[in-house]
């Protein structure tokens, strides 16, 4: 039992994803999420950078940037908290290269192209400046878009985002090396093969996926304080990144602010994995998230 929950927990790191209630259904052709329909107004594809790439948009106001984490899809990892989130708010959410909806292109993945990929999405949408919602690799994604994209990040918030190999225990790095997709949760496998144009894809997202982990290089503090948007940093307190990375990287980004909430790496989101416990911290990690975004420019 034991290993079966740290595997769990490491596998959360790279295939993360939420509500399996959140099941798709076809559309005018089109793939969208069952529970959500009422709130999309508008979802389609983009060029990007060589890439079909898959999004939508929820709701209205100020623009929040949802990035879902490794192996995932948008209703996967966001599915649970798109209808609080798009109360207040224009949600734009994407599916990265190889991911759900979007397509592949012949190279690696890299947190760095995922964040030109994003910021190329939004240029295209005519969106000049956003909050920025990153989950576990998504998190990741958001630290590379306020490195090489500051101009259009408004606000940051970073749940259970790896900056170093040091932030998560030294095991998982031999976890990665020996990571296959016999043991990659059965939901998250279940949720590509849903929505994916080519089931046989998952296998190459996967491997893929490993590969980037298995060959992350820390990013250098220089480009982490070089970071001057409002952050909020969240991790839960059994989480993989350990709380010395979180505290590590809220004094590296200048004015930040840092959340440690209980549970498991993604249960204050509701993560897939973390459903059978019904817990209940979404309801109240949402208004935190909400007030951060809406707290006064002025810097303490």
């Amino acid at each position: 039992m034991r290993t079966t929950i740290v595997y769990a927990v490491l596998t959360a790191l790279i295939f993360s994803s939420c509500n399996n209630a959140d099941r798709p259904k076809e559309i005018n052709g089109q793939m969208k999420p069952a529970v959500n329909d009422a709130l999309v107004s508008k979802n389609g594809y983009s060029q990007v950078g060589g890439i079909n790439m898959y999004y939508e948009i929820y709701g209205k106001g100020k623009p929040l940037v949802l990035i879902h984490g490794g192996g995932s899809t948008i209703q996967t990892t966001f599915g649970r908290i798109i209808p609080m989130l798009a109360k207040h708010r224009r949600i734009i959410a994407m599916e990265l290269q190889a991911h759900g909806r979007t397509s592949d292109r012949d190279r690696d993945l890299s947190f760095e192209q995922d964040a030109d990929d994003v910021a190329a999405l939004l240029k295209n949408l005519k969106i000049g400046k956003a909050d920025f919602f990153g989950f576990s690799n998504g998190g990741t994604t958001a630290v590379q878009i306020a490195v090489r994209h500051p101009e259009i990040v408004n606000r940051m918030i970073l749940g259970s985002a790896l900056c170093k190999r040091n932030g998560v225990p030294a095991q998982f790095w031999d976890f990665m090396k020996q990571a296959t997709l016999a043991n990659m949760p059965q939901q998250l496998k279940d949720a590509y093969k849903q929505v994916a144009p080519n089931a046989n894809g998952l296998q190459i997202m996967h491997d893929k996926d490993v590969k980037r982990m298995v060959n992350f290089k820390d990013i250098p503090n220089e480009q982490i304080k070089s970071i001057k948007a409002r952050t909020l940093i969240i991790i839960a307190d059994k989480d993989v990144i350990t709380p010395e990375h979180a505290i590590q990287m809220q004094r590296l980004i200048a004015g930040s602010a840092l959340a440690i909430i209980p549970g498991v790496h993604g249960e204050y989101i509701g993560e897939i994995t973390t459903l059978p416990s019904h817990s209940k911290e979404a309801n109240y990690v949402i208004p935190m998230i909400e007030s951060f975004l809406n707290q006064s420019e002025t810097k303490p």
